[in-house]
């Protein structure tokens, strides 16, 4: 053998190794799993069909193995229709985009209908940095994890006397327990390394005070994870000063929405973070924090509609589906065009519209 071609030999080794050493064995399917599966679709209010139909093209673009039922429901309905929550019960997993609430009036909340019907009691959202998006702060990577079927949102309310209404907050040692339990498991499966109970137990004794103690009770049993308790006023200052110290967050009903989308705003925007409801048997994945954009007639006029946050919403929603393979697909694709920065919507500094966000996703595809 020649001096000369030992080199390129060993180049050719070396190549071989650095490409095999790329893909690893991170998942080892079981006989079946990649039939198709349904999944429910609520396309929703506004620019719900927008972000819906974003996904659904992104979807077919990976032949991802899954196909949806569609159902057009709407925020004014007076209920969820039954073909809708039993197409969810068979499915297991319903892919939603937001249902526009009137304010007042006496019409509940289809959101809350859904969570309430399915026992969706864990409300989970991820707020963090994307990289090549600019935000007050850095090394944000919070999980809010919110208990989601009871405190203010109960729906107990009623006219004592005329100019006089009662409002309930009912918190219970079960629910507390489940949603306490579920953040600890969140963090040990993940493995993050602190659980923060948010409250005002200081205040509401009884109520709040049950919570915590349940968020005790569970922490007792997780001795390698972190536990600590913040007042929810507290709790709102800490996130805009210094959220970073942050890492996974337990809340009662009413504080987890507030504190998920100051997270969300911090970690740059609704538009881009993730989330889902769970219960023991259902999940329904929707954008994470608050879709104030729902109604803004201006955005679906336009077709500028941010889809980002569904699309990592889609993701969540494959992992849960044990498709982990194809949501690295989607989440790196997702955050290669945010990393870009060519192809941003309004919200996000840019003037793209869905369809170019779209396009841009898919064109990143691996």
């Amino acid at each position: 053998m020649s001096r000369r071609t030992i080199p390129i030999l060993k180049h050719l080794i070396n190549g071989a190794r650095s490409t095999t050493s790329t893909r690893s064995v991170t998942y080892m399917p079981r006989p079946g799993d990649g039939a198709p599966r349904a999944v429910t679709l609520i396309p929703g209010d506004g620019v719900g069909p927008l972000v819906t139909g974003a996904v659904e093209q992104v979807m077919e673009a990976m032949h991802a193995p899954v196909y949806f039922e569609k159902y057009d429901v709407h925020g004014d309905m007076k209920s969820v229709p039954t073909e809708v929550i039993e197409s969810i019960k068979k499915n297991k997993v319903c892919l939603k985009g937001g249902l526009k609430t009137p304010v007042g009036g006496g019409v509940s909340s289809l959101n809350v209908q859904l969570r309430k019907e399915l026992d969706l009691y864990a409300s989970l959202v991820h707020c963090f940095n994307l990289q090549g998006l600019p935000t007050r702060h850095d090394n944000v990577d919070i999980v809010v994890i919110r208990e989601n079927t009871e405190g203010e949102y109960s729906g107990l309310e009623h006219e004592v006397v005329p100019g006089v209404v009662e409002s309930l907050k009912v918190i219970t040692k079960f629910c507390s327990e489940r949603i306490a339990k579920y953040a600890f498991e969140y963090a040990y499966l993940n493995n993050r390394k602190k659980v923060t109970a948010v409250h005002k137990a200081n205040i509401m004794k009884l109520a709040d005070g049950l919570f915590l103690e349940s968020c005790r009770e569970i922490a007792s049993k997780y001795p390698s994870i972190q536990y600590n308790e913040m007042i929810v006023d507290n709790c709102s200052m800490q996130l805009v000063s210094k959220p970073e110290q942050f890492d996974v967050m337990v809340t009662p009903n009413l504080y987890g929405n507030l504190v998920a989308n100051t997270a969300a705003g911090i970690a740059g925007g609704t538009g881009v973070m993730p989330g889902g409801n769970v219960g023991a048997d259902h999940a329904v994945f929707e954008q994470g924090a608050s879709a104030g954009n729902v109604g803004n007639e201006k955005l679906w006029e336009q077709k500028k509609a941010n889809p980002v946050a569904l699309l990592l919403s889609s993701a969540m929603m494959l992992r849960h589906l044990q498709f982990p393979s194809f949501a690295d697909r989607l989440e790196t694709a997702v955050k290669s065009v945010i990393a870009e920065g060519k192809h941003r919507t309004k919200d996000l500094g840019g003037d793209s519209t869905t369809q170019e966000v779209v396009d841009a996703v898919i064109a990143n595809l691996d």
